[in-house]
């Protein structure tokens, strides 16, 4: 997994999260790298001390990483992440790394370990060519919001705990750190000010609503009070007096000034300087910055204009059968009419956020049921299903999701965002379910989390394009768990499905073809029912982190086209649990290893 200590935190809390209570139980246990009579070789062994070395030394250097995983050692800490010597660090921990694993005998490896090892080369050969590209000189947009990240790791109810006195007093040492972290950012961003590396204008204008939000006068007010207003009943009161006053005085005298500043400088300094460019090509080396970002997202050679292809071809095919559905459901019009019909209709909105969540839960209980009849390996953890909180659901995405922790005592969270309700609609729950928790994202990443005889590094990272492609193929078996039973809901799923194929046109058009925010905007529009919010926000997504949207549809292309392979080639001893297991069982590959690894299982079954 590359090294990337605050993106990997953001990442993970912006991507987000899920619900919390079924606990399923794994039917099919987790694939062992040796069997308990097994003697592990000697240069296995070896793999696996520099396998947990390395883990551990990753967590040292990334604190925050440690929290998300719930590993509670270092919650006190926050290193000076974005600073020269961090980045001097950081560099040198991976080239080291490097080194350390290029010296292993991979000839003597078992197979899952010489995986490993092959799997950490590649990430930290792309950490280390990532390097000359300066994101660090633009460490903060709109979806990656550092102020927003740590408001919510305050708030008590992310990532970092708020259970005894010592989370209490870790959050007060780590916290006391924000403001040094607020200012080498904002060095940096001046730094890029001077050479030519700035965000897009359209971006940080909307920034500056999410730090507002933020900022209060009364330290009761805010997000990082609420600990304090739900300290554990059976703490000492002398703690909780001690505890009260301490973070009244850190919130009034140290993070409201380091939020005020920030903001001052976001609105007087850097906005002036932004630029009314929004592809990240437009910055200096930014063709080959692009490039190398397609590269990391996909995890596969693909050119930016074969992608722009593969995504033209995918929104002609999703509409031809966008067009059947309006057949079903006797409408009359063109498709265009027929967004418009399902992005305005009442009947296609939800009363209240309260109904909303209902309808989820709803879903929720038939999708569970069905989805033992296709999945053998399911996840220990539970999930919860929550609303996205009103600070940042302006600029968030319809649904995310966030993972359980290590220990299992912090259950996944479902995302649902119910900012500009009308704009939420009911057609969509289905896919979107699907995409975020079962069988998507809670099933990949929390079961990815428990296999334990895996190395930490791949338990806890992984590949966009395998994640988010898993997700999108989860979609892709709705019919089959009992979803989309409404030409209303299948022409849900249509939706997310075209959407992430127009991503695929519109990222690229964005960043390798010079498309314009409105041109963008424009083509979301004319090919898929978007409303005007989804529209805006998932454009300035994707000129906020350029070649991320591409990973969805490629992975998904690729689990379909194995999937394919395999009934074909299997005939009658096609098992979609099998099948669904051997994608699973080992967490995210790259998608080259996926196919190789999957071509071993067609053969083996053929046998």
């Amino acid at each position: 997994m590359p090294l990337r200590p605050l993106t990997l935190a953001l990442a993970i809390s912006l991507a987000v999260g899920l619900p919390a209570v079924s606990h399923a139980q794994a039917t099919s246990a987790a694939p062992a790298t040796t069997t308990a009579s097994e003697a592990v070789q000697p240069a296995d062994a070896a793999a696996d001390a520099l396998f947990a070395e390395y883990w551990e030394a990753s967590l040292k250097l990334s604190p925050l990483r440690a929290t998300f995983v719930g590993d509670a050692r270092y919650n006190d800490q926050l290193p000076d992440l974005f600073s020269a010597e961090s980045r001097a660090e950081a560099s040198a921990f991976n080239k080291a790394w490097l080194a350390r694993v290029e010296a292993l005998d991979l000839d003597a490896l078992s197979p899952q370990r010489r995986l490993s090892a092959e799997i950490l080369l590649r990430d930290l050969k792309l950490e280390i060519e990532g390097e000359r590209f300066p994101s660090w000189q633009q460490p903060l947009d709109q979806f990656r919001n550092v102020a927003a990240l740590f408001a919510q790791l305050g708030s008590g109810t992310n990532a970092q705990p708020f259970k005894t006195v010592q989370d209490y007093d870790n959050w007060l040492k780590r916290a006391s750190r924000l403001p040094v972290l607020f200012t080498t950012m904002q060095g940096n961003m001046r730094e890029g000010m001077a050479s030519g590396v700035v965000q897009p204008r359209v971006l940080m204008q909307k920034v500056i609503p999410q730090l507002d939000a933020l900022i209060k006068d009364k330290p009761e007010d805010t997000l990082f009070w609420r600990p304090i207003a739900n300290l554990p009943a059976d703490m000492p009161a002398a703690e909780k007096e001690r505890l009260t006053a301490a973070y009244r005085a850190l919130i009034a005298d140290e993070l409201m000034p380091a939020y005020r500043e920030l903001r001052r400088f976001v609105a007087d300094e850097y906005l002036p300087k932004t630029r009314e460019t929004v592809a990240i090509s437009a910055l200096p080396d930014g063709e080959a910055w692009y490039a190398y970002l397609a590269k990391v997202q996909t995890t596969t050679d693909l050119t930016p204009a074969q992608i722009h292809d593969i995504g033209l071809a995918e929104v002609a095919r999703i509409q031809g059968e966008m067009h059947d559905v309006m057949k079903q459901m006797g409408f009359e019009g063109s498709l265009q009419d027929f967004f418009v019909h399902m992005t305005t209709a009442k009947e296609y909105e939800y009363p209240t956020e309260e109904a909303l969540l209902a309808d989820y839960n709803s879903l929720r209980e038939r999708i569970d049921l069905r989805a033992k009849d296709m999945f053998s390996l399911v996840p220990k953890a539970g999930f919860e299903i929550r609303p996205v909180e009103a600070f940042r659901a302006a600029s968030a995405a319809g649904g995310s999701y966030q993972g359980p922790s290590q220990d299992g005592t912090r259950p996944g969270v479902f995302y649902v965002n119910t900012y500009d309700l009308p704009s939420r609609k009911n057609w969509d729950r289905d896919a979107l379910y699907l995409h975020e928790a079962v069988p998507g994202h809670h099933f990949q990443i929390a079961l990815q989390q428990e296999l334990t005889d895996l190395p930490m590094f791949r338990r806890f990272g992984g590949e966009t394009a395998f994640a988010e492609g898993w997700g999108l193929y989860a979609e892709s078996l709705g019919k089959e768990l009992g979803a989309y039973d409404t030409p209303q809901q299948y022409f849900g799923r249509l939706q997310a499905e075209i959407w992430r194929a127009i991503r695929l046109v519109v990222d690229t058009g964005l960043h390798s073809k010079a498309w314009t925010r409105e041109q963008v905007i424009a083509y979301m529009k004319a090919n898929s029912a978007t409303t005007d919010t989804e529209a805006v926000s998932e454009a300035e997504r994707y000129i906020a982190i350029p070649g991320q949207a591409l990973a969805y549809k490629i992975g998904e292309l690729k689990i379909l086209e194995l999937r394919a392979r395999a009934e074909e080639a299997l005939g009658d001893r096609f098992d979609i649990k099998a099948f669904h297991a051997e994608v699973l069982e080992d967490g995210s590959l790259p998608l080259s290893v996926l196919e190789a690894k999957l071509d071993r299982f067609i053969a083996a079954r053929k046998g």
